[in-house]
């Protein structure tokens, strides 16, 4: 970023922190929201769109040759008229960037000539060509797609610091169900919960909340239903991108015993949740007290402001006025022991957290009752309340999965047929990979490199409705001129220091 620029965005800074400050006084001149005399006029010579981040973007995926990778596995037309498979795929990917919900949204854009300006485009496909092009897969082209993009996602890996390599990585999978009211979705089924609807499986990258894979299944499919081969293509795609010690987490339904042996042999480390089947209850029963510890649980960051007053829990109050059952933690206990799952030649550690949870109704306390949470893993080095941290923040793979549901509608069956949505999800999802690479790809200076690195894990962190607000819905004038297309930002917020070390570095 130059020196003019940087002066510029100080200047910026400046004027609206003097605005801010002097608008707090006294005021008897009645609301501050005026404005007084609107009229609007179509400009003449003026272009502009409301997401000039998308230019960033879009810049981004032509340094990741993003195009080129798909282009080059997945082959669904025998021509092009006008449009590449690549075409198309950005197509749903950029309509969700730019705010689209479902594919009529598309339609908006491709009917903006500065939009289109924009991106380079004489066109975009249409929302009934879009959804054609999702009933062109098969699962195999599906794959196809998602390894192309992995290939990109590999690249952006390979240029983070060796810290980041340094790092386990941690490979998340879970099941969600994808509810539809449509009669004639074919492949959906009736789920455990009765909702009509799909039911796609989850496998990200927990390190930067990315998601690597996404399989659509039918509604009653249970949530592990094959997961194994792409978990093991998640583990290929780390150490091939130079992970070296790679762990795999997830719920119950994931703890697949007759895996657990080849995945130790290949030196893959897992935690995973396991039933309390009879066995491993009466073991952890009849544990002698003095083997259990106190299960000691850290907070994930320190907080250096001062301790706030906690507010009072609404909840709990109502709960206890209305006299409704009531179940509170008293206390949590944790014990580990050796046990063989019957699929297994091998023995691995059970950690199991006991729970003493007192039952009460309105102010009267009826009894204790003990629940046991058990966990099963082939580390050996782990603490206990290590295992049990590690399943636990799997968790946050929940937010990815609500994000991908709500915020970006990734999750979602717009056409009419399994795989044509399948299809959907993973061009849907690319969106959010995009959000990803962007904070990945956030230039660091050594001179600023903590306040730096903390930019890039907020955006990592970011919800994509805060991501759009902030870093893509950015007015801008589209300027033509000697062979270059140049974005005007027409307004200042703090975000836009973001954007622009972004696209000029530091």
């Amino acid at each position: 970023m130059n020196r003019r620029i940087r002066r510029k965005l100080a200047s910026e800074k400046r004027r609206i922190e003097r605005r801010l400050d002097q608008a707090v006084r006294p005021n008897e001149r009645g609301p501050v929201l005026r404005g007084n005399g609107i009229r609007y006029e179509l400009a003449e010579k003026v272009a502009a769109i409301a997401c000039g981040g998308i230019g960033a973007i879009h810049r981004m995926v032509k340094q990741l040759r993003l195009q080129a990778a798909i282009d080059d596995r997945v082959h669904l037309f025998k021509a092009h008229h006008p449009y590449f498979e690549s075409d198309h795929v950005l197509n749903v990917a950029y309509n969700i960037v730019c705010g689209g919900r479902t594919l009529d949204d598309i339609e908006v854009r491709r009917n903006d000539r500065v939009f289109l300006d924009a991106i380079g485009a004489e066109s975009i496909p249409d929302p009934t060509t879009a959804g054609d092009f999702c009933r062109r897969f098969h699962p195999e082209a599906i794959n196809d797609l998602m390894d192309a993009i992995n290939e990109v996602r590999m690249d952006v890996w390979r240029s983070q610091s060796p810290q980041f390599f340094a790092e386990t990585a941690r490979i998340d999978a879970d099941g969600t169900l994808v509810t539809t009211d449509g009669e004639c979705k074919e492949g959906m089924d009736i789920s455990y919960k009765g909702d009509w609807g799909y039911h796609p499986l989850l496998v990200s990258f927990a390190n930067t909340n990315e998601p690597l894979y996404i399989v659509n299944r039918s509604g009653n499919r249970t949530s592990h239903d094959g997961v194994v081969p792409y978990f093991d293509k998640a583990v290929a795609l780390c150490r091939k991108a130079g992970f070296q010690d790679v762990l795999l987490r997830g719920d119950t339904d994931f703890s697949l015993t007759s895996e657990f042996d080849r995945w130790t042999d290949q030196g893959i480390r897992f935690v995973f949740g396991f039933n309390a089947v009879q066995k491993a209850v009466a073991w952890a029963e009849s544990a002698p007290e003095a083997m259990y510890r106190e299960l000691v649980e850290r907070a994930e960051r320190e907080i250096k402001t001062r301790r706030r007053t906690r507010p009072t829990k609404v909840k709990r109050e109502i709960v206890r006025d209305r006299g409704y059952k009531n179940l509170k933690l008293r206390a949590q206990d944790v014990v580990e022991f050796d046990y063989r799952p019957t699929k297994c030649k091998r023995t691995y550690r059970m950690i199991a957290v006991r729970k003493n949870i007192s039952v009460a109704r309105g102010d009267v306390a009826l009894f204790d009752e003990i629940r046991y949470f058990f966990y099963i893993t082939n580390d050996r080095d782990l603490e206990p309340h290590e295992v049990v941290a590690e399943a636990r923040h799997r968790c946050n793979q929940e937010n990815l999965i609500q994000q991908l549901k709500t915020g970006i509608r990734a999750l979602h069956a717009p056409v009419n047929t399994l795989v044509a949505n399948w299809a959907y999800m993973v061009m849907a999802s690319l969106a959010w990979s995009l959000k990803a690479w962007f904070g990945l790809r956030l230039p660091i200076s050594p001179r600023w490199r903590s306040r730096h690195e903390a930019e890039r894990q907020s955006i990592l962190r970011m919800n994509f409705r805060t991501f759009q607000q902030r870093l893509v819905f950015v007015p801008a004038q589209i300027i033509h001129g000697a062979r270059r297309l140049t974005y005007r930002l027409l307004g200042w917020t703090p975000s836009i220091a973001l954007l622009l070390r972004f696209l000029h570095g530091t």
